[in-house]
C-alpha cells in the first residue's frame, strides 16, 4: 500500500491549522470575549471550508486549499465589518479584498495549468471583482444573518455573473498559454465550477453570520476542544504510517 506525499503533507498542513483554531477558541476570555476576534475567526474558518471544499472537491486539494484560505481571510473581514454596520469601504479596501481572492485562483490555477495560466486567470479575476464591486456586487450583498440558508434574487444574479464572468476569465487564459484546443472546456469548467461553489456558499451566509453572532462562550471552548482533538488526529497519521510500513510516494 502507498500514499501520495502530497496528501500527506496537506493532511498534515490541515491537522496543525486546527490545532491552532482550537487553541484559540479556547483562549476565548484571553481574545476579548464576546467583543474579540473570535467572531470574525469563526466566519474565516467557516468560509474558508465551505470555499476550500467546495473547489478542492472539483479543482483538487491544492486549489482548494489556496482559495480556502485567501476566501476566508477576505470573506471574515468583511462580513464582520458589515455586521457592525460598518462605513461603505472604499475603493482601495475593495481592490485589496479582490486581489487576495485573485492571487488564491492563481496559485491554484498554476499548480494546474502552469504560472502563466494562473498569473492571467489570477489577474482577470481581480480585475473582475474589482468592476464588480463598483456595480454593487460584493460578498456583502442583501446581507442579513438568518436561522437558515437562503439566496435572493439580487445573489443569484450576483452567481450568473460570476458564472459568465469566469467562464470567460478562463477561456482566454487558456488561449493565451497556447491551450486553444480546450479552451472553451477550460473556460466552462472554471466558470461552472467557481458558480455553483458561489451560490452553495452564498446560499448558507445568512445562517453563518447569525451562527457567528450567537454562538455561546461555552459553545467555543467545546468547538476548540474538538478541533484540537480533530487536529492532533490528522497530524499523527504520518506517524501511523511509518509505524504500519506504508510507502509514501
Amino acid at each position: 500500500m502507498t500514499i501520495d506525499k502530497h496528501t500527506l503533507a496537506l493532511i498534515s498542513i490541515v491537522g496543525s491549522s486546527l490545532d491552532v483554531l482550537g487553541a484559540l477558541y479556547l483562549a476565548y476570555d484571553l481574545l476579548g470575549g464576546e467583543h474579540g476576534p473570535l467572531r470574525t475567526l469563526t466566519r474565516g474558518v467557516t468560509y474558508a471550508a465551505l470555499f476550500g471544499v467546495g473547489y478542492g472537491l472539483a479543482l483538487g486539494p491544492v486549489f482548494g486549499l489556496a482559495t480556502a484560505v485567501t476566501h476566508g481571510i477576505t470573506l471574515a473581514w468583511e462580513y464582520s465589518r458589515a455586521s457592525r454596520r460598518g462605513p461603505k469601504p472604499g475603493f482601495w479596501y475593495d481592490a485589496a479584498m479582490c486581489a487576495i481572492r485573485g492571487g488564491g485562483f492563481a496559485v491554484g490555477a498554476a499548480y494546474l495549468s502552469g504560472a502563466t495560466f494562473g498569473a492571467i486567470f489570477g489577474a482577470l479575476s481581480t480585475v473582475g471583482q474589482i468592476l464588480g464591486y463598483q456595480v454593487g456586487i460584493r460578498p456583502t450583498i442583501d446581507y442579513q444573518p438568518a436561522t437558515r440558508p437562503r439566496l435572493t434574487k439580487r445573489q443569484f444574479l450576483a452567481v450568473v455573473n460570476r458564472t459568465v464572468g469566469y467562464t470567460i476569465a478562463g477561456y482566454v487564459s487558456a488561449v493565451t498559454t497556447h491551450q486553444r484546443a480546450n479552451a472553451l472546456s477550460v473556460g466552462l469548467q472554471a466558470g461552472l465550477v467557481i458558480g455553483v461553489v458561489t451560490a452553495i456558499a452564498g446560499a448558507c451566509t445568512p445562517f453563518v453570520e447569525w451562527f457567528a453572532d450567537h454562538m455561546p462562550q461555552k459553545g467555543m471552548g467545546v468547538l476548540g476542544v474538538g478541533l484540537i482533538l480533530i487536529g492532533f488526529s490528522l497530524q499523527s497519521v504520518q506517524y501511523w504510517l511509518a509505524l504500519l510500513d506504508v510507502s509514501v510516494k
